[in-house]
């Protein structure tokens, strides 16, 4: 091959070298361009594991017809050749010797070369009825001397006859094989750089989850959840979401941003985000009210007993029993009807949160010589809180995780292919009518990932049976009143009915629900639902 022939192909390499993200191909790359530099019928390439061990990568062969690894569907099945051996370098192989070492091996007749192991190299040849004779061998190190790979070549050609490999064509692969190393070094640094940023994401959001018991898992529900619906729009090839479609570099983008949707509750106070009841602040404050109630039952027995001793008949005395009886009672009936307030639900009447401030009203107990209602202003206050167990104040503590989440990701210096992680992740509390929080953004300000994590965010929370405050729901009721979200403009229209149509519910539910909680579904008893 002459100089500019062996140029131009190195320039080709260079060009597919720094373009390519899969590190199966470039080796298979790298292979490639070697068996053409040095015109030998076959080769392998070998990359270098945590256990300092040489994993088969890609074999190709020419005459035997051979192509094992890389981008070929057959897998190779070779096992792991280690470079040391207790300690000291495996001197059985070539391709371990030049690992351990760092020396070029050229050999020109593997039969007559008593310096290796053979066994294994004459079997296979052997088995395929090959004859291997010239091998080069050339271990792959970077700018910084570590070893990421070998480059091993058989069998050398020059007029159709098998030759030595000679020396301008060991150096030739030799400036090859140093100029992949780099590449292949900056693929596995960029690889790296990857996986911890997603470990990191993952790290945070297992923290996020262990610091509440009460939302523990939703972290890593929710990017799994979104991924499943992602998919489904993905595939689903008809109606207003046709042509939405997801590369695996927008799956990854958006699974980074589902693990980290909710990375701002870091900033959350635990008594917020695990208050299980109305009256809990550090401790259930429910305590200190059934005292009250006490107190009372014992004042108004202490006093009736005194009108009771002083009464002069039979029928005076039985009147102030049964007022003794009555109040007693009442005071019982009042404070179950407080403890179950307490509990927090999906909705507490009007007539009933008045009922709470009757009962704070309606009589007085002494402590320490000071008068005290039964209930003060601030237990009734969060006593009647309609839904849930976070009172007004408290729900804006815990709304404001967006507004940090929202600060903390548009802080970060997100790479061009995740620039977009920000808008996925900090959209899933807001409504298509331009209600939700934290920017109050309407269905088209938001990109549909952000829509589909809206969606996630809100099946997740529905289904969840570590809530506090309710039971899990069925499926049926989730489906219900994600149907009205659908029909009050708050979740994405034709998001939600692809959701349905694909039973992306199912799938998940199989997953992460509770058998009880799959009822029978009908799909007509979806309110808004299109089929």
């Amino acid at each position: 091959m002459s100089y500019y022939n062996i140029l131009n192909e190195i320039q080709n390499v260079s060009i597919s070298l720094s373009s390519e993200k899969n590190t199966k191909v470039l080796l298979e790359h790298i292979l490639l361009a070697a068996k053409k530099l040095s015109q030998a019928d076959g080769g392998t390439i070998y990359s270098v594991n945590d256990n300092q061990e040489l994993i088969f990568d890609t074999l190709l062969n020419d005459s035997l017809n051979l192509h094992l690894g890389g981008s070929a569907p057959e897998a190779m099945n070779f096992e792991p050749i280690p470079i040391f051996i207790d300690g000291q370098p495996n001197m059985s192989a070539a391709v371990s010797h030049a690992a351990s070492s760092g020396q070029i091996i050229n050999i020109a007749d593997l039969y007559e070369s008593s310096d290796y192991n053979l066994s294994n190299a004459i079997a296979m040849d052997k088995e395929h009825g090959y004859r291997t004779k010239s091998v080069l061998t050339i271990p792959m190190k970077n700018h910084e001397g570590d070893l990421n790979g070998v480059l091993q070549l058989v069998n050398a050609s020059e007029n159709g006859q098998i030759i030595p490999f000679t020396t301008e064509v060991v150096r030739t692969v030799q400036a090859l094989a140093s100029l992949a190393s780099v590449a292949l070094t900056n693929r596995q640094l960029i690889d790296a750089m990857e996986e911890l940023f997603q470990s990191f994401t993952q790290l945070i959001a297992k923290a996020i989850d262990e610091k509440s018991p009460y939302t523990g898992g939703h972290c890593r529900r929710v990017p799994e959840l979104t991924m499943m619906i992602a998919e489904a729009v993905h595939r689903h090839n008809s109606g207003p979401m046709a042509d939405f479609i997801m590369t695996d570099a927008d799956r990854h983008e958006l699974n980074l941003a589902g693990w980290i949707h909710d990375c701002g509750k870091v900033a959350t106070p635990e008594y917020v985000m695990d208050k299980s009841k109305k009256l809990e602040t550090i401790f259930d404050r429910i305590d200190l009210v059934e005292t009250r109630f006490e107190l009372a039952k014992r004042d108004t027995e202490l006093a009736l007993t005194k009108q009771l001793l002083a009464a002069t008949d039979d029928v005076q005395r039985s009147a102030i029993q049964q007022q003794l009886t009555d109040q007693l009672n009442q005071l019982e009936a009042d404070f179950a009807f407080v403890s179950k307030a307490n509990t927090g639900g999906e909705f507490m009447s009007p007539e009933d949160q008045q009922r709470l401030q009757d009962i704070g009203e309606s009589c007085q107990v002494i402590v320490n010589g000071e008068s005290l209602a039964l209930l003060s202003e601030d237990e009734i206050y969060n006593l009647r809180t309609a839904r849930g167990t976070l009172n007004n104040e408290e729900r804006e503590i815990i709304n404001r995780h967006m507004d940090i989440t929202v600060e903390m990701l548009e802080s970060l210096p997100f790479p061009k292919h995740l620039k977009r992680v920000p808008e996925f992740a900090g959209g899933h509390h807001e409504k298509m009518d331009g209600t939700g929080y934290p920017k109050k953004l309407t269905r088209d300000q938001m990109s549909i990932p952000a829509r589909i994590m809206a969606i996630a965010d809100i099946f997740e929370a529905l289904t969840a049976a570590d809530r506090p405050y309710k039971d899990a729901k069925k499926i049926s009721e989730c489906l219900f009143i994600m149907g009205k979200m659908k029909l009050g403009d708050h979740i994405d229209p034709d998001l939600f009915d692809v959701f349905v149509k694909e039973k992306v519910y199912l799938e998940y539910a199989d997953k992460f629900l509770k058998p009880e909680q799959l009822d029978a579904i009908s799909e007509a008893a979806i309110p808004g639902f299109n089929a």
